[in-house]
């Protein structure tokens, strides 16, 4: 079970948002476009000035850009907005959000910032992965358990703990290889559903 399912709940209740700004001519480009703009910039300011406190400002982005990342899908599928361009931008601008978001906890004394790294580098892959379901004639694989929305539920969680000063000493050496772990099983997962995926159409 991955907090992907929940999506259609949660884009119902932003949908007369996005009415409201497809009238106002805002398109599905420019609310992704703005979304990564505003991570990348969020993220290198953190890492540059790691103080805890600035790190609650990550779980408060992170529910925005989720709620910016499913109004850019409702623009482009329900207005008529859809396009190669915004393709390759839906997928590389998350890509490139996520890491300059997870960036900041290598600069943390507690986080070893080696598997913050091999982290970021298992999320890429995550998205690469399931971007490659398409190639060998299966869907744009989501499965679980640790994909876009289970990671930035996950991030944002420790980021508030981060931000609130509450003690990380314990248990801090283990957080990100565990979610590196969870990243890999993920992968496993998309490969072995798409190559299933893909045999069943044949």
């Amino acid at each position: 079970m991955s907090i992907y399912a929940l999506k259609p709940k949660f884009q119902s209740l932003l949908r007369p948002l996005v009415r409201a700004l497809y009238a106002a001519k805002v398109t599905a480009n420019q609310v992704t476009l703005v979304a990564c703009l505003i991570s990348v910039a969020l993220g290198l300011y953190l890492a540059a000035h790691p103080a805890p406190a600035g790190f609650l400002l990550i779980p408060l982005w992170m529910f925005l850009r989720m709620a910016l990342n499913a109004i850019d899908g409702m623009l482009a599928r329900e207005f008529g907005q859809k396009s190669a361009l915004g393709a390759y931008l839906n997928e590389l601008t998350d890509v490139i959000s996520d890491a300059c978001l997870y960036l900041p906890f290598a600069y943390l004394a507690f986080f070893a910032p080696l598997w913050v790294w091999v982290f970021i580098l298992c999320s890429v892959i995550v998205e690469m992965t399931g971007v490659l379901g398409l190639m060998v004639g299966a869907s744009r694989r989501y499965d679980g358990p640790f994909g876009k929305s289970d990671r930035a539920f996950a991030t944002g969680a420790l980021a508030l703990w981060v931000g609130l000063g509450l003690p990380t000493q314990q248990w801090a050496f283990v957080v990100f290889p565990v979610m590196s772990v969870l990243c890999a099983l993920t992968i496993i997962r998309r490969i072995r559903e798409g190559l299933r995926e893909a045999q069943t159409k044949m």
